[in-house]
């Protein structure tokens, strides 16, 4: 039987809905709140010729990637060029800089040279993680978990122990190297899964393999490329989009979705996948009694964080500035317990720096450079102008430092900052958060919101608040699972 199927929100984890239930050959709408595709991948292009990438920016697990394009027949080369970093990126310490190379094996002699025997230590880790990758994300993160019962597999069964799901990040680096910047260094990926390491798993060592081991990449003409990909692909399985709609309500009768109101109009469905913010759906477009979750459920659950965000324009270029930067002259621990358990502003904040016009001419004027600056933040914290223009104060005399540069404020072509108001504005993003739910262990598999709505059987939720999690590659999966269990 073909249904018609709405789809809300076109962040990778809809798009990625969108295409697989068209190509199942049934009827698909994606309705979109602002004008332009991509979530929070979203780009925006100013009047004097920045390209600006609004939020992902890491381009790692490219093969996980690349098995969305395979299952359309495609390939992400017929859409855009990816290019390999070298070096992947530069993290800056109080005193000195280490860029991480390109090629795996001057990556354990930069380990050897830091810290005699790490090299061999190295190899063990990352041996140790891509069988975590290779299990994890080719098979423990693809399932809709529902039941515990879903991971009862000779294969699971059999990885259980080595998966380390029950040991903390923090212990397990630790067990390796012993140097405080390799220490810095192999966890910092896991800055991604939206927690301190020593609340996330052993089991996402997998992160470093998928990044340092698989290489950074950047798709040539900015991240947008990966939203367009999508996009063409799943226009040719017929799906329909429909920017500048917002879906105001869900409308549900006998315990089941019977249609959606979008900008005050109502149109019948026969089945709706959410990939608007989780708390945003059930809070407004559902009514109370259909919820899965109360308001309380949703304050005790440990969020990533948000972010605050500068997309600048400088009208020379930088020396001694790569790709990506990560400024890590402060102490992780201390910015982290700011972020997950104080809850405030960082006193001393680490930050990142992405340049991607340093490997992508056209996404600036010619001589001008496009900088993307980041510094993660709690959620739900006071946000307003005057705060945004401290840290940003602090952090172009940071990046003067390190790039040896001077007047940086006098070269500034473009200004913009984005932060918690508005993550909450374009996004619904319950607190303001910018990557999901935190992958902590109590936030794992089937701990984390269900992709089911318990009590109306056509109404489904994907994206980074649901399995599998926070980041590019597991929203795309999130999407694809989403997809499998409605069209069932």
């Amino acid at each position: 039987m073909i249904k018609k199927i709405a789809v809300i929100g076109s962040g990778f984890s809809g798009l990625s809905a969108a295409a697989y239930a068209a190509k199942d050959g049934h009827e698909v709408h994606v309705f979109e709140k602002n004008d332009s595709l991509g979530g929070r991948a979203r780009q925006f292009k100013t009047d004097n010729g920045y390209v600006f990438d609004m939020g992902p920016s890491w381009y790692w697990m490219p093969d996980i990637i690349e098995d969305f394009f395979n299952d359309f027949w495609k390939t992400s080369s017929d859409y855009y060029e990816l290019v390999s970093l070298n070096p992947q990126f530069e993290m800056v310490f109080s005193d000195g800089v280490m860029a991480v190379p390109q090629d795996y094996s001057e990556m354990r002699d930069l380990f050897e040279n830091i810290e005699k025997g790490s090299a061999k230590k190295l190899d063990e880790f990352m041996d140790d993680a891509q069988y975590k990758y290779e299990v994890g994300m080719k098979d423990f993160v693809t399932k809709p978990c529902h039941s515990w019962f879903e991971f009862v597999s000779p294969k699971i069964a059999k990885s259980a122990l080595k998966l380390d799901l029950l040991s903390n990040f923090h212990r397990f680096v630790r067990k390796y190297f012993t140097n405080p910047k390799l220490i810095m260094l192999m966890e910092f990926p896991v800055i991604f899964l939206g927690a301190a390491p020593k609340d996330i798993p052993a089991l996402y060592s997998l992160m470093n393999y998928g990044g340092y081991k698989l290489r950074t990449w950047y798709p040539m003409g900015g991240f947008y490329k990966v939203i367009e990909a999508m996009s063409e692909i799943a226009e040719e399985q017929g799906v329909k989009f429909h920017l500048n709609s917002n879906v105001d309500k869900i409308e549900i009768e006998n315990g089941k979705v019977k249609s959606i109101v979008v900008n005050g109009t109502e149109i019948e469905f026969d089945t709706v996948i959410a990939s608007s913010d989780y708390h945003h759906t059930e809070e407004n477009l559902i009514k109370k009694e259909y919820k899965n979750y109360s308001e309380d459920y949703w304050k005790k659950k440990t969020f990533a964080p948000s972010c605050l965000i500068y997309y600048l324009g400088f009208k020379e270029k930088i020396p001694n500035l790569k790709h990506h930067t990560l400024f890590f002259e402060n102490d992780l621990e201390l910015h982290t317990s700011e972020i997950y358990e104080d809850k405030k502003w960082p006193t001393k904040p680490l930050f990142y720096a992405c340049c991607p016009s340093k490997t992508d001419k056209n996404v600036a004027p010619e001589n001008c450079e496009n900088v993307f600056l980041l510094m993660p933040i709690a959620t739900g914290i006071k946000d307003n102008e005057e705060t945004r223009e401290k840290y940003f104060l602090e952090m172009i005399q940071r990046l003067e430092k390190h790039t040896k540069s001077s007047n940086l404020l006098s070269k500034i072509d473009y200004k913009k900052s984005y932060c918690i108001s508005d993550f909450k504005k374009d996004y619904n993003a319950y607190e303001g958060n910018a990557y999901g739910l935190a992958n902590t262990l109590n936030q794992t598999a089937v701990l984390k919101p269900s992709l089911r709505n318990k009590k109306v059987k056509n109404l489904f939720y994907t994206g980074q608040l649901t399995v599998p999690g926070p980041g590019v590659p597991p929203s795309i999966i999130s999407g694809k699972i989403a997809a499998t269990e409605a069209i069932k």
